[in-house]
């Protein structure tokens, strides 16, 4: 069935342009295409002029062709009064303005989903067009089934008469090649149980589906990441080489993947290298059909906070207007906004939130704007913003997508998305899968390939020892940037304080780094206890076998669970049902759950007593559990990496480097660890360097060259004719060599002088300034030469320039004329988006970080407040705001990290004859911390400093756990290596501060590498 449709509809388009015979048409072909009681003339009444005139030539149409009538209605908002947030929407998703004349609008205010009697009164004098409404209804059929899972069938082999048959064969067959041909009785007795219910659920096929997948992905060589979340627990999982961690020894539990008791689908997430994320998504389309596998949709909703700036700047009013509003709003409460609802009408799920708002009430009563502001907010807070695509999630069915769900495509080369979101999807029972692009994963497949081409051919990471004292060394020092989920500042703190020595420690603190753990301390009581600081505490003796591996404390919610089996006497699969009844916070389930666990504890001979304060400690820690299963299963990639910038630093970070290389905020930090410890990194060189980021270690070399193809305006294509040549027949001689031999395609006048502007060809002797004068020139006269050849046509000079020993030569010279550092800098930064060779803070750097309160790396880790930091200005914008006063931002960078900074009127004209691109300064101003972006930086002060470098920089070595007799001649032995200026001081335990005298005089710049490698980067601070 069809209907003519809206105003926008052809036939519609016709009337309004005065071509009625063209509409009549148009609705005729569409009752042939359709049928003659298929096709309904659709009338609307929003109120809209247009529509009114058009109506009654609707209905003259419909009789003419003899096709019925329907009355509908555009519902674009539930309730009438909801126009306004509508409104409002639409700003936010068109960046105008309310006020704007010219915008994208709705006419009227009855788009709204209106009442049978609303419409009824409406279409008074043509009921039919209400009462077709209904005929549709009866004839529609529409069915939807929910919660009966949809799994596709997989194609199994001949000899297989089930998928459980072959699903059996694949798991017997793994697990001979995991533990053996003769398995261990617990082995056995575990894939036996996890087969049968597995079978029981009807989830076979499921499995087949994943370890498809999987199998695809490592016979293509595309990494796989060993599994996340609680598939890690599942035997079968491990045979099957879905998952690579050994359930059975790390005591990793199926009923937390698979409760027998409670059917649900099973949830495998799969992480995959994310350059071949598109591949497997192309793989399972060609497998089970193009029009049976797509993405989901997810949709951006507007949160409380987000709602009062949309609200602000839709109504006109300066950012600030809308910031101070949101600042009054009660703080995030684990990670979620107070709804702006419960900061106004007291409600007891809401009441700490409501008591912070007093603020955010007084000012909404005494300021009107805030008033209105905050009543458009309320009206586009939970609207959604706009619809995106699940950076995991796709779905696969047995059937056509469409015989389930409505899809959409957005142009020709996009991919198929549901309309549905995830939990939609779900709750139809069709398989939703997640396909995870996760870059560490690209990472460790680059450097393992690295290392096999350079270092070792055999070395293979998947089979490393967990035991390394390298790895946790790296890791006790905190020195983890670049390692999995271990790079942020306090992880580091929270490493330094654990100083982890076994696998499980790393997966410790993957569980216990989060604001639950954390607001109790759990995190550092952990810490404490295994340094034997503190002694572990048990709620009784017999816990010491449940939970002796995390010192008395339930890290996990495995440990829950072990517990609950332990001491209430219940089976793993009610364990299960505890730990969800916990994490749902439901108080009636919660209660039976406590009766049944005091009741257990009874009967198991503990006692109620026991039970009852088990019952509360319990209730506490599932807030805080974390699963065990996915703690380990990222542990596991986290080891990984820190194993490999352990033993292979410089392939290991070159590779990060090139993962990062669109993102120079991300490469400089990358780019600081590396010279951290001991790494040189050069510019990109025509002759050493790759298309992304090459590791050179060849006699004992620790450099990386820039990648090539990271070079502004040089693309990978270019990239790869230059390399070919030079692989075919060697190295390039010079410049000339080069003009003469790469490619004519190559030779691409904006991507040379790019490549000269960064330092590219500095390996042949070649000035930059001097270069960039006749590169130009250069090249014309090899393609001319070379043209010329290729027709046969001979120079006058070409045998003589062969043969001469005079040292005449026709080639162009090159001057001798070299930029300035300033300006060779900016060009570089300009072309490479970072500073290379040198940096305008080199030298200066100790001195400046002594005027400063905060690196800009550490802000992230800060508070909202005031704060100074300092580095080197760059991107000066001046601009005017719509109030006509002038403003301007600017970029501060320092060794480590950039920020923008803005600077508001009245900052401006007290400071702006200080602002200008590559000058040092130091700027005092308000760190703006914001849930949803980046932190922002408005200045207050701005100032130059004088004399840096005639500051004398000191070293100080933190050691609070004392010396030890190698670390001692280790500290003696980089003194008299790089012996300099700089007194060397020794902080330890306490405080105390010992000054090694005229004997530790030390050349910081160069001896810094050195002992930040053997003491730890954070170690080691320049004063």
């Amino acid at each position: 069935m069809a209907t003519t449709g809206c105003l926008g509809g052809h036939v519609l388009q016709s009337l309004l342009n005065g071509d009625e015979k063209g509409a009549i048409a148009k609705a005729s072909r569409l009752q042939d295409i359709f049928g003659k009681d298929n096709l309904f003339v659709e009338l609307q009444d929003h109120g809209i002029a247009n529509q009114r005139i058009t109506n009654p030539k609707l209905v003259e149409i419909a009789r003419a062709i003899g096709a019925p009538i329907i009355a509908t209605n555009d519902s674009h908002y539930v309730n009438e009064s909801d126009h306004m947030a509508h409104d409002a929407l639409l700003c936010v998703q068109t960046g105008a303005l309310m006020r704007d004349q010219d915008r994208f609008r709705f006419e009227g205010n009855e788009h709204y989903l209106k009442t049978a009697a609303e419409m009824r009164s409406v279409w008074k004098d043509l009921p039919e067009a209400c009462d077709n409404t209904l005929l549709i209804a009866e004839r529609a059929q529409v069915d939807i089934t929910f919660d009966e899972y949809q799994i596709p069938d997989f194609p199994i082999p001949g000899d297989y008469k089930t998928p459980a048959d072959y699903l059996s064969f694949l798991t017997w067959k793994g697990a001979q090649e995991r533990w053996g041909d003769n398995l261990p009785s617990a082995v056995v007795e575990r894939l036996a149980f996890e087969l049968k219910t597995i079978s029981d659920m009807g989830f076979d096929a499921y499995f087949l589906i994943v370890w498809d997948l999987i199998r695809h992905a490592r016979e293509s060589n595309i990494r796989v990441g060993p599994g996340r979340g609680s598939a890690a627990g599942c035997a079968v999982a491990y045979c099957l080489r879905i998952t690579d961690l050994d359930p059975l020894k790390y005591d990793l539990l199926f009923e937390r993947f698979l409760n027998p008791s409670r059917i649900s689908m099973p949830d495998i997430d799969m992480d995959f290298d994310s350059r071949y994320r598109d591949h497997m998504i192309q793989y399972a389309a060609e497998k089970y059909g193009r029009d049976h596998v797509a993405q989901i949709i997810t949709f951006a909703t507007i949160k409380a906070r987000n709602a009062v700036r949309d609200a602000a700047r839709v109504l006109g009013h300066e950012y600030g207007v809308g910031d101070r509003i949101a600042k009054l709003m009660p703080a995030l409460q684990q990670g979620r906004d107070t709804p702006l609802a419960a900061c106004f009408e007291y409600s007891d799920e809401h009441a700490a939130g409501y008591r912070e708002a007093q603020g955010l009430r007084d000012l909404v009563l005494a300021d009107e704007i805030a008033a209105k502001v905050v009543e458009v907010a309320r009206g586009l807070e939970g609207l959604k913003r706009s619809d995106g695509i699940h950076a995991a999630a796709v779905v696969i069915t047995g059937k056509p997508l469409t015989d389930y769900l409505p899809i959409q495509r957005k142009g020709n080369d996009a991919p198929i998305v549901t309309q549905y979101e995830m939990h939609a999807v779900e709750s139809l029972g069709l398989l939703k899968m997640d396909f995870l692009g996760l870059r560490n994963l690209d990472v460790i497949a680059d450097a393992v390939a690295m290392i096999r081409e350079q270092t070792d051919p055999d070395f293979d990471i998947d089979i490393i020892s967990l035991e390394d004292t390298e790895t946790f060394e790296l890791l006790g020092r905190g020195d983890t940037i670049g390692v999995f989920q271990l790079e942020s500042l306090p992880m580091q703190s929270l490493l330094r304080l654990m100083r982890p020595t076994a696998f499980e420690d790393v997966c410790a603190v993957i569980a216990l780094y989060r604001p639950g753990p954390m607001s109790t301390k759990m995190h550092t009581t952990y810490a404490k206890i295994k340094n034997n600081i503190e002694e572990p505490e048990y709620f009784h003796e017999d816990a010491r076998e449940v939970l002796h591996d995390t010192y008395g404390l339930m890290v996990y919610q495995e440990s829950m669970m072990r517990v609950a089996q332990k001491f209430a006497g219940y089976s793993l699969a009610q364990a299960d049902n505890l730990r969800k009844a916990c994490g749902k916070k439901d108080p009636r389930a919660m209660a039976a759950e406590e009766g049944s666990f005091v009741d257990g504890c009874e009967k198991t001979g503990y006692g109620r007593p026991l039970g009852e304060k088990l019952f509360d400690i319990i209730r506490g820690f599932a807030d805080y559990a974390f699963n065990k299963s996915h703690a380990y299963g990222y542990g596991l990639i986290a080891y990984q990496t820190a194993y490999l910038k352990a033993h292979f630093p410089v392939e290991y970070s070159a590779c990060l480097l090139s993962s990062v290389k669109g993102n120079y905020e991300k490469a400089a930090v990358h780019l600081a660890d590396a010279r951290s410890i001991g790494i040189t990194v050069s510019n990109p060189d025509i002759n050493e360097g790759r298309s992304d980021f090459a590791a050179i270690t060849a006699d004992g070399q620790k450099r990386i060259v820039f990648a090539l193809s990271g070079v502004r305006n040089v693309g990978e294509g270019i990239v790869l004719q230059i390399l070919e040549e030079r692989d075919r027949n060697g190295p390039y001689e010079s410049f000339h060599d080069f003009a003469r031999r790469a490619p004519e395609q190559a030779l691409n006048k904006r991507a040379v002088e790019s490549l000269i502007k960064a330092g590219a060809f500095d390996s042949f002797g070649h000035p930059r300034r001097g270069l960039l004068m006749v590169f130009e020139s250069i090249i014309d006269s090899a393609v001319v030469a070379r043209r010329e050849e290729e027709k046969g046509v001979m120079s006058l000079f070409g045998e003589m320039e062969d043969a001469s020993t005079t040292g005449w030569s026709a080639e162009v010279s090159i001057p001798d004329m070299q930029f300035t550092k300033p300006d060779q800098l900016r060009h570089e930064k300009e072309m490479l988006g970072l500073y290379i060779s040198d940096h305008p803070l080199r030298g200066v750097e100790h001195a400046l970080r002594r005027l400063v309160t905060s690196s800009i790396q550490e802000l992230e880790s800060r508070e909202s407040g005031m704060v100074t930091i300092g580095g080197v200005m760059s991107s000066l914008n001046r601009r005017f705001t719509k109030k006509g006063d002038q403003m301007a931002t600017f970029v501060l960078e320092d060794m480590d990290a950039a920020i923008e900074v803005t600077v508001f009127a009245k900052v401006l004209g007290e400071y702006g004859h200080l602002l200008s691109d590559d000058l040092v300064v130091t700027v005092t101003g308000r760190l703006n911390q914001r849930d949803d972006a980046p932190p922002s930086f408005s200045a207050q002060r701005v100032s130059v400093p004088e004399n840096l470098g005639d500051k004398i920089a000191e070293v100080e070595l933190s050691l609070p756990s004392g010396f030890t007799a190698e670390k001692l001649e280790r500290l003696k032995a980089i003194i008299a290596e790089f012996p300099g200026t700089s007194p060397c001081k020794v902080k330890l335990a306490g405080g105390k501060v010992f000054d090694l005298g005229p004997s530790g005089l030390v050349d910081f710049e160069k001896a810094l590498g050195p002992l930040r490698v053997t003491f730890g980067s954070n170690a080691v601070k320049i004063i």
